[in-house]
């Protein structure tokens, strides 16, 4: 009996040492990150504003924590294709999500999805990219009013390039369609760049789109900017009058990014990440260089991007129901 007791204590020490050994060594590997290569998924193509601003901070990231930060291009679905990789990613900081505006609305309009809330969790919002109502200066319409008549015109009304269904742009889009009383045909493009090689070819009519890429465009007089569908005029952009002060005050949204990471990543991590993406943040440098790009900061704590994307969540879903939205 006296032999087995000793063993038994010999074995739940061992064990208690190889838990305290593990826990010790989880706790130190959550310390050191990143020890390696951290990769960032966008859920656009290249070329447009959230991989423009992505790759921004990416450099900075790696500068600071001396690690290689590197962008993958993951398009399609509405968003969901990049979110679900990372949803069903390894909770170990070294896979996270640039997520965007789709993600509040991905449910409402596509209904079950391959992942869930409960797969990810927020780690700090980034910015806002104000949506500008954007043609052709070849098209044979020049101004919002002329654009909704040239639309009642034609049997199918108007045709609208976004970045995808339930995007920002598609939603704006689509309530701007229903208050205008104008048929519109959404269509859904692997970010802005494609969209805007289809509005300089004249094959669609209009499109909603962030400052970033389409600026150089509407410098050179290739573009012509209607409107913008923020509450107020944007400092990015003052002369272009908003959609409300056009007689439609319903149409009101913005594109939004900021970090996700899986759930079970540990809370060391998050914090650690949250605190960096906020320190860019804060730098002058940053601040401009976004700003040049179209983005307004709008820097805000995990809780915080929680709390945001709970409002946009209900916000967006009771459009979408009374609308009738549904995704492709």
């Amino acid at each position: 009996m006296a032999s087995f007791e000793v063993t038994r204590r010999t074995l739940l020490g061992t064990v208690a040492g190889g838990l305290a050994a593990i826990s010790s060594l989880s706790a130190r590997a959550e310390d050191a990150w990143p020890s390696r290569m951290v990769r960032l998924i966008s859920p656009y193509g290249p070329g447009g504003s959230n991989d423009i601003s992505l790759r921004l901070l990416a450099e900075e990231f790696g500068r600071s924590l001396h690690q290689q930060f590197i962008v993958e291009n993951k398009p399609g679905a509405g968003t969901r294709i990049a979110n679900d990789m990372v949803a069903h990613a390894p909770g170990d900081g070294y896979t996270l999500l640039y997520v965007a505006a789709p993600y509040a609305t991905a449910e409402a309009l596509f209904g079950k999805l391959t992942y869930e809330r409960k797969d990810l969790q927020p780690v700090a919002m980034v910015v806002v990219a104000p949506l500008f109502l954007i043609i052709s200066a070849d098209a044979p319409f020049k101004t919002l009013p002329e654009l909704i008549a040239y639309g009642k015109s034609k049997p199918d009304g108007l045709t609208f390039a976004s970045p995808g269904a339930g995007s920002q742009p598609h939603l704006a889009g689509e309530l701007l369609f229903r208050d205008a009383g104008v048929k519109g045909l959404n269509i859904p493009f692997r970010g802005d760049a494609a969209s805007y090689t289809e509005l300089l070819a004249g094959r669609v009519d209009a499109t909603l789109t962030a400052l970033p890429t389409a600026l150089p465009y509407i410098q050179s007089g290739k573009f012509i900017v209607l409107g913008v569908a923020s509450p107020e005029r944007s400092a990015l952009y003052p002369q272009a009058l908003t959609l409300r002060e056009q007689g439609f005050p319903n149409v009101a949204a913005a594109g939004w990014y900021g970090f996700m990471a899986p759930a079970t990543t540990p809370r060391a991590i998050v914090d650690k990440f949250q605190a960096e993406i906020l320190r860019a943040l804060a730098e002058p440098a940053i601040k401009d260089k976004l700003t040049a790009q179209g983005l307004e900061v709008r820097a805000g704590s995990a809780a915080e991007f929680g709390q945001f994307i709970g409002a946009e969540t209900q916000k967006w879903t009771k459009l979408i129901r009374d609308a009738g939205l549904k995704g492709e």
